[in-house]
């Protein structure tokens, strides 16, 4: 059963095609030396998430709503680790 009626099936493997190449932008947390980086690709009605670390990264294809839940989360603290 799907969790979401009326979803677009994707291929991570070749979802970048989805997105403009020069729309990519690293994440503000990512480490300058090009150590622990995520890009996101913020196109209307989808966000597209790779890792910058892996040449053929996989693109994650999530909606608005996904990505607000996600975000909101993060910044409620969800996702942090233990002290």
């Amino acid at each position: 059963m799907a969790d979401y009626e009326g979803r677009v099936a994707y291929d991570p493997t070749t979802a970048e095609s989805m997105f403009d190449p020069g729309g990519w932008r690293k994440s503000f947390a990512s480490e300058p030396n090009g150590g622990n980086c995520v890009e996101v690709n913020l196109t209307p009605g989808r966000v597209g998430v790779r890792d910058t670390k892996l040449t053929d990264s996989p693109v994650f294809v999530f909606d608005e709503g996904e990505w607000n839940a996600f975000v909101t989360a993060v910044k409620a603290g969800q996702f942090d680790l233990p002290h």
